[in-house]
């Protein structure tokens, strides 16, 4: 997500709405490509990953003070696509480790049959 902002910030002039809907395939990649033991942490890792993305394109303001600003308006008014791509991630989390589930279930009735 850090170098999507910075890329959002060369091509698109530090374009929020574009940053965020560039978020959502980021969110899926992640809940797909994910380790299966990591499963749980995906939709906590995707909103940490959506705030540091957004340093590069959040409002340059006077100093570092400015620049806070521009990060926490930015999360408040992209809130909208941080929930929906967190709970992209979570949806598809949740069906892999239900699928994951019921996999070892069916192995361990085979096993004992």
């Amino acid at each position: 997500m850090f170098l999507l902002g910075h890329l959002d910030a060369l091509l698109f002039g530090s374009s929020l709405t574009v940053y965020s809907v560039l978020f959502l395939p980021v969110c899926v990649l992640t809940a797909v490509w994910v380790r299966r033991g990591d499963l749980m942490t995906a939709p906590v890792v995707v909103p940490i990953a959506f705030a540091v993305g957004l340093v590069p394109v959040a409002d340059q303001g006077g100093g570092i003070g400015g620049h806070l600003m521009g990060i926490v308006t930015a999360l408040a008014t992209q809130a909208g696509w941080l929930y929906g791509g967190t709970l992209i991630t979570g949806l598809i989390v949740i069906v892999r480790r239900v699928r994951l589930m019921v996999r070892r279930a069916a192995a361990a009735r085979r096993r004992s049959v």
